[in-house]
């Protein structure tokens, strides 16, 4: 996923995932510029998971995340 769009999004992202995995905290998802992979090998240590599976994870929840705004939109 690019970067920018994670960034973008990464509010919702990481709300979702904190729903998903109660052991993930703020400062384990802290997304900061420049310190991605610092970010990403936190939570697979912590999820005990690859990063495949980790960019597989944060890709669908950022899926959910587009979903979720597109209803939102469609409210109003």
């Amino acid at each position: 996923m690019n970067t920018q769009a994670l960034h973008g999004a990464w509010e919702e992202i990481k709300g979702s995932l904190k729903e998903k995995y109660a052991k993930l905290t703020d400062d384990d998802l802290k997304l900061a510029e420049g310190k991605e992979e610092e970010m990403y090998g936190k939570v697979q240590k912590k999820l005990g998971i690859t990063r495949e599976v980790l960019d597989k994870i944060i890709h669908e929840h950022h899926e959910i995340a587009k979903e979720k705004a597109k209803k939102h939109t469609h409210k109003k």
